[in-house]
């Protein structure tokens, strides 16, 4: 039975998404959207074979280490991703926070 310290995670710019990798099969993803200042994490999905085995946590934290690496923000609409941030404080200080451009 594999673990998350088996997992490699990289960043897969073509397919807009991160995969975690067992060996050479992807066990997960988590797919985004990038602009130059933003990520926004849109879907994350572990295959059923390889649930419950911090698959999901690996693709997350590597996914947080690299935006926090490259110096932008964090946009969570994947409810895994935005889950995952709400029970690592570490973590929370990436999360893209909206301010308003109204004016009078």
């Amino acid at each position: 039975m594999s673990t998350a310290r088996e997992v490699a995670v990289t960043d897969v710019p073509h397919d807009h998404r991160y995969e975690a990798r067992v060996g050479e099969e992807v066990a997960g993803m988590a797919s985004y959207i990038r602009t130059p200042k933003l990520i926004a994490f849109v879907h994350t999905e572990v295959d059923d074979a390889y649930e419950g085995r911090g698959i999901g946590s690996a693709l997350a934290r590597a996914a947080l280490d690299d935006a926090r690496a490259q110096g932008v923000r964090v946009l969570a609409i994947c409810p895994f991703i935005k889950g995952w941030i709400a029970k690592h404080p570490e973590y929370q200080d990436l999360e893209y926070e909206p301010v308003s451009q109204v004016t009078d």
